[in-house]
């Protein structure tokens, strides 16, 4: 079993430090249950990123749609969920690139594993 301080090869672990780290990024992403929110986005991300406070990692991350660079920028996947819902992506296809596995070999990870 490995140790709680010892980090999982391909994963990002959320801490204390990355919570504080993420918050604004979170918050951003918490923004999009609502409707509006998503729509003023999607009219100028740039803006709307300013609007919450977005460091320049994080702003970048969002730019280039990197959901692991999300995570690494103290994303944390349950808020993520929603901004990379509104790219098309669900929290499998990021399972997928944090393993290297295509999304239908993580899947099959998935099910073989009793998921």
């Amino acid at each position: 079993m490995t140790a709680p301080h010892e980090p999982i090869p391909g994963t990002t672990i959320f801490d204390g430090r990355m919570a504080m780290k993420g918050y604004p990024l979170n918050k951003m992403c918490y923004s999009f249950n609502e409707a509006a929110a998503r729509q003023e986005f999607l009219a100028d991300e740039d803006a709307y990123c300013a609007k919450f406070g977005l460091t320049d990692e994080q702003k970048t991350a969002i730019k280039e749609r990197n959901a692991l660079a999300l995570l690494a920028a103290g994303g944390n996947i349950y808020y993520l969920a929603k901004f990379i819902g509104m790219l098309g992506l669900n929290v499998q296809d990021i399972g997928a690139q944090q393993t290297g596995m295509t999304v239908e070999e993580f899947k099959a990870k998935l099910k073989a594993a009793g998921n």
